[in-house]
């Protein structure tokens, strides 16, 4: 269930700003990027718990706002509804698989209510002033992910963390072996979120070009 990467990018990828959204999208990221390094440091599992809590919120959110446009508006959204619910779905996954792995503290639970109730508003209120931002912001965020997650690759590959078993909803999700380990899982998850990044750069280039016409291609204003 995992989806594939776009095989013209590779995992080290990255969009560069075109323009004031764009490098405010990315500035914003790299706020949140350095809010996490200093909090979670090697704490990969932890950090992990926290952002995916995040991360799942924007693909809800834009799916129920393009689903709205769409009975407003009385045109077919081609397809990126159910794009950006099954975003959503899969990050809800990581998460699912990173709580077996590494259990949420208390104070790490109180972060992750607080941080989900303030992002949640900070993104539904952008999507609604500029979805190309929001979904510019989300491109910029999965490309960290990418590079948190080869972070942690490098740590289990040097004994800085145990490889331990694969959680069994990991196996069942993506299909692994069933002697699959930590490190089959990291990668199935670091696929999926190079492949959210090139998916939503690509949304908000639509978004940016003038010659977009409503309900096609990436159905959205």
């Amino acid at each position: 269930m995992s989806a594939s990467t776009d095989s013209t990018k590779s995992l080290s990828w990255h969009h560069e700003p075109q323009n004031f959204s764009d490098k405010f999208a990315l500035k914003f990221v790299k706020f949140l990027r350095f809010c996490a390094d200093t909090f979670f440091a090697k704490r990969y599992g932890h950090r992990a718990i926290v952002l995916e809590t995040v991360a799942a919120v924007p693909g809800m959110v834009g799916g129920a706002l393009q689903h709205l446009r769409s009975l407003r508006r009385l045109e077919d959204d081609g397809g990126l509804i159910r794009k950006l619910l099954d975003e959503a779905e899969n990050e809800r996954m990581h998460l699912m698989t990173f709580v077996q792995i590494a259990r949420p503290t208390r104070f790490e639970r109180w972060l992750i209510l607080i941080g989900q109730g303030v992002f949640y508003n900070f993104f539904f209120l952008m999507y609604l002033i500029s979805p190309k931002t929001a979904h510019r912001v989300v491109g910029y965020f999965e490309e960290e992910a990418v590079i948190s997650y080869s972070h942690y690759l490098e740590e289990i590959d040097s004994g800085g963390h145990e490889n331990v078993p694969a959680p069994q909803v990991a196996i069942d999700y993506w299909n692994l072996e069933p002697e699959a380990l930590l490190r089959d899982v990291v990668l199935a998850i670091r696929d999926d979120e190079a492949a959210h990044r090139s998916v939503n750069h690509e949304i908000a280039d639509m978004l940016a070009a003038p010659t977009q016409t409503p309900g096609k291609g990436a159905g959205v204003t």
